[in-house]
């Protein structure tokens, strides 16, 4: 019994430092979200500006654009992949590449063969763990984006499309990354980046919004040369602070849950304890009653 009291008090401490532990990092991930959050808002206004700005483009023009065109035959494709550096995030990893196997599942069954770029830690462990072949790979800032990584990746993936096939180029290019929407939800998002799919007016204009004029200096072309990749790269970057946003939460939600399951344990482990205790001294008192009856009874 004393051996089974010292096991359970060790599964108590054991438990007990846990909670300590993860209790800890949910109030951390706590904070970080609020900054998080305050940077998604914060690039939102740019990146609306440049969507509309592009899709002005796009709309009000005719000149045929590599960008912005669809090819005849599309035979290669893209995919992206978000994910974070760390753990102890729940499924928000796992979420990710599980929809980047549907996503790939679909593009086959399309003849199209699928390259992908990862970013994130938890993205090339699974690739090379699957023995899975992949094009480039960003890690080691996921929590923390930074625009100049966002425009490395804007810049390969644009590099990639321009560029003929038999070259190694591509026809398509797909995102996946978690978007955040609250502290308990987040979604797996699948967007095709490229060619570009916008159409300015998907939101229902305000009362009385007076629409923009647009005049196009030098020329459509040049502008679209200049503005596509800034468009590609405030996509990129938005992606990677929606997902960034979305890590947070999604490790303050599993820390939360682990805080309470040692809370459980903790609870168990105690009774347990209390039981076994009780289970001693009941048996030492039966041993020393025992005793005297036998003196008493010699």
């Amino acid at each position: 019994m004393a051996a089974q009291l010292r096991v359970y008090r060790q599964k108590i401490k054991s438990a007990q430092t846990t909670k300590k532990i993860t209790r800890a990092m949910e109030l951390i991930s706590a904070s970080r979200i609020q900054k998080a959050q305050a940077r998604v808002a914060a690039s939102g206004p740019y990146s609306r500006a440049v969507t509309r700005a592009v899709s002005a483009v796009a709309t009000y023009s005719n000149v045929d654009h590599i960008l912005t065109t669809e090819p005849a035959t599309i035979t290669r494709a893209a995919v992206v992949l978000f994910t974070s550096d760390r753990g102890l995030a729940g499924a928000f990893s796992t979420n990710i590449i599980r929809e980047s196997g549907e996503l790939t599942a679909r593009l086959q069954a399309q003849g199209k063969e699928v390259v992908y770029y990862l970013v994130g830690r938890k993205a090339a462990a699974y690739f090379l763990f699957r023995r899975r072949d992949s094009e480039q790979t960003w890690t080691g800032g996921t929590d923390n984006p930074e625009f100049a990584t966002a425009q490395e990746i804007g810049n390969t993936l644009v590099e990639k499309f321009v560029q003929p096939e038999d070259e190694g180029g591509v026809n398509e290019i797909h995102i996946i990354y978690n978007r955040f929407i609250s502290a308990l939800t987040q979604e797996p998002q699948v967007i095709r980046l490229l060619p570009l799919e916008i159409i300015e007016g998907d939101e229902a204009p305000v009362a009385g919004e007076a629409l923009p004029s647009y005049e196009f200096e030098p020329d459509v072309s040049n502008v679209l040369d200049s503005l596509l990749p800034v468009y590609i790269e405030s996509r990129i970057f938005n992606a990677m602070l929606q997902s960034a946003a979305a890590k947070h939460a999604a490790t303050q939600r599993a820390m939360h849950a682990a805080s309470d399951n040692a809370d459980k344990l903790i609870k168990d482990y105690t009774r347990l304890a209390n039981n076994a205790r009780q289970s001693e001294i009941t048996q030492q008192i039966s041993e020393i009653v025992g005793g005297a009856d036998a003196l008493s009874a010699s």
